[in-house]
């Protein structure tokens, strides 16, 4: 099938580019790289450079190119400038996915698959977080994502516009070619294999009175390869639903950076900091329902083969962005 990818620069993105073109699909990348990386997109693909707040620039990508199928990955997505600056979040993730669904009912395309998070779900009253959980986002970048979901059901239950929406956390490691290169890296993994290659002091611990066996707080970290296949097994989904991702299991800060530094066979130092507002001590998503109904194999469990991944690819490309 072709398949349009919004965000096909990204970090998630470029994966589910490769994937999708490796099992043989034709695929177009749209992207305003203001996020993502030039040098990310496989050579393979065909990359139209446009932004989603343009109506006539996605109207024209939809139109040209025909897709058969939407991946929509193109998101602000930091937590903590959500909460300076909402209005970005909103624009970007609400109205620019606004004008995307426009452009796809104008031209016939009737199936999505959308990148979300759990980070709709706020602080939930409990763990692993379930579909079922209710959702009550705590930032805007949470609440923008639960918005557009809520814009697909009226969008299927009107234009009979088909969509899978899959929800998780912490994405990780990396594929042989392709890994993540943000311009602000926020990421745990990233930032705490950053020490080991010299390029910042010492990793940071946020919190470490949390209610959890180690004290520092649990989340869930799922490998991109398995989210990026979990994309390729949501095109196929005959009726719209969502799905929550995780690794099957909860891994602390902690954990973490003693992965990180097994792996990296570095000390990595760490400075111990008061907790953030709003961090709740366990976030871990229940992945039941899309093993059970996608298919879903994830095929990394363990902490430590995430942190390999990623460590092997940073130690490639040590000098971060190429673009």
């Amino acid at each position: 099938m072709k398949v349009f990818v919004t965000g096909g620069a990204g970090y998630i993105g470029s994966i589910c580019v490769e994937q999708l073109l490796d099992r043989g699909d034709e695929v177009v990348v749209f992207d305003n790289l203001s996020e993502g990386n030039r040098q990310s997109i496989d050579p393979r693909a065909t990359f139209i450079q446009g932004d989603l707040n343009d109506p006539k620039s996605i109207s024209l990508a939809i139109e040209t190119s025909d897709p058969s199928a939407v991946m929509h990955l193109a998101a602000s997505a930091l937590v903590e400038e959500s909460m300076v600056n909402p209005g970005k979040y909103f624009y970007q993730n609400v109205s620019g996915g606004l004008n995307l669904l426009q452009a796809m009912v104008e031209n016939g395309v009737t199936r999505i698959v959308f990148s979300s998070t759990c980070a709709t779900f706020g602080i939930p009253d409990r763990t692993p977080i379930g579909e079922d959980t209710p959702q009550h986002p705590i930032n805007p970048y949470g609440e923008s994502k639960l918005m557009f979901e809520k814009i697909l059901r009226w969008f299927d239950q009107i234009h009979d516009l088909t969509f899978v929406t899959l929800r998780y956390f912490n994405v990780a490691g990396a594929s042989a070619k392709l890994g993540e290169t943000r311009r602000a890296e926020s990421h745990l993994i990233p930032r705490i294999l950053q020490v080991a290659l010299g390029q910042v002091p010492h990793a940071e611990i946020y919190g470490t009175d949390f209610e959890t066996p180690d004290g520092t707080c649990i989340r869930d970290y799922v490998h991109v390869l398995d989210v990026a296949s979990a994309h390729l097994l949501a095109l196929a989904a005959q009726q719209s639903d969502s799905f929550n991702l995780g690794s099957g299991g909860g891994t602390s800060v902690r954990e973490v950076l003693h992965a990180c530094r097994k792996v990296s066979g570095h000390p990595i130092p760490a400075v111990e900091k008061p907790r953030r507002a709003g961090d709740p001590p366990r976030l871990v998503a229940s992945s039941e329902k899309a093993k059970r109904e996608l298919n879903w194999k994830p095929q990394f469990t363990d902490i430590e083969a995430i942190v390999q991944s990623a460590w092997r690819w940073y130690a490639d490309h040590s000098n971060g962005r190429s673009d």
